[in-house]
């Protein structure tokens, strides 16, 4: 479900006011950790953190006039998204994420390839989704598109 929205402050805005104190805790949480680089904006109607043009200037494969994407988070209908493209492409963060949330939540995990859905709103895991924004830089992320999206010619 993709929002209207053309501003990071309209989408705010539009989130449900029974959802909104996790979801501005969450956007917090990823700006606080975030290295360095990434930027934010809207993209593909959620709000994204992605690498920029000026430092990435072949932008995305699937459409090179986008940023190269990283990490959005949305409002869907049922729940909080977070999707974390270095989850879907490093099988290492990946397990690494699937061994530490048991840890810092009580919920079962309920995520897809990218996507970590969150139905419970006081039972976000805020320090575990910190951790997770500090563990891939701007260039490892490049290099780890590159080797896992991008083919060889």
């Amino acid at each position: 479900m993709q929002s209207a929205a053309s501003t990071i402050k309209d989408y705010l805005t539009d989130i449900p006011e029974e959802r909104k104190p996790a979801f501005l805790k969450l956007r917090e949480t990823i700006l606080n950790n975030i290295p360095k680089g990434f930027i934010e904006q809207m993209s593909y109607g959620m709000i994204g953190y992605l690498v920029p043009h000026d430092l990435y200037p072949k932008g995305y494969h699937c459409n090179p006039k986008l940023p190269l994407p990283f990490v959005n988070i949305a409002s869907q209908k049922n729940f909080i998204a977070l999707y974390h493209m270095g989850i879907y492409a490093n099988p290492q963060l990946l397990q690494w994420f699937v061994d530490e949330y048991p840890k810092h939540s009580n919920q079962k995990l309920d995520m897809g390839k990218s996507c970590i859905r969150f139905k419970k709103m006081d039972q976000i895991p805020f320090d575990l989704i910190g951790e997770l924004m500090q563990k891939i830089s701007v260039d490892n992320w490049i290099d780890c598109y590159e080797s896992k999206f991008i083919k060889s010619k």
